[in-house]
Order: C-alpha cells, then structure tokens, then sequence
C-alpha cells in the first residue's frame, strides 16, 4: 500500500449517502431564542453516558470506552450543542457552568 492511498478519503457507503441530507439539517440549524438552546443543551448530554470504569472491591478491572463515535450523527450533535451553549453566552450573556 503507498502512501497516497493512505491519503484518500474512505469511499462514502450507502449509510453516508441516506445521512447527508440529515447531517447538512442538523448543521444548517441556527440557534435563535433561549429556551430552544436550553433544551438541546438537556437532550444532548456532554459526555457518552455509555462510557464506564468498572470497579470490583475498590479496584478498576475494566473501563467500557465511549460509545458515541458509533454514532453516524455524533460530529453534528455536538456540534449542535456547541452553538446552543455559544448562543446562550454570546448572545443571552449567561454563564455556562459544568
């Protein structure tokens, strides 16, 4: 294998082409009024809640990895999070505490 086949992107599969028209949807969201961006902010969380450590009598013995980069539309729901919380402090001048 050379390296300028290591370079190309991966061929788009049939998944990819039945979620752009979702994925341009979700990006082309603008974030106009308060309440809106306070309630994408609960629905989506900030982290995987999948993900865990596994402790057995005070000792990690196994951690389970995020899950959500399994999820097609992960890149776009965070991203949708982010100009919700960016709305509510550049906008509503709020202060974003985590």
């Amino acid at each position: 294998m050379n390296l300028a086949s290591q370079l190309q992107p991966p061929t788009p599969t049939l998944l990819d082409h039945l979620l752009n028209p979702v994925r341009n949807w979700l990006d082309s969201i603008e974030i106009t009024d308060r309440a809106t961006a306070h309630r994408i902010c609960k629905l989506i969380p900030a982290q995987c809640p999948f993900e865990r450590d596994v402790v057995l009598f005070g000792r990690k013995v196994a951690h389970i990895p995020p899950m959500c980069k399994l999820n097609p539309l992960y890149d776009q729901f965070v991203g949708l999070r982010f100009r919700s919380l960016c709305y509510l402090v550049d906008v509503c001048g709020e202060t974003i505490s985590f």
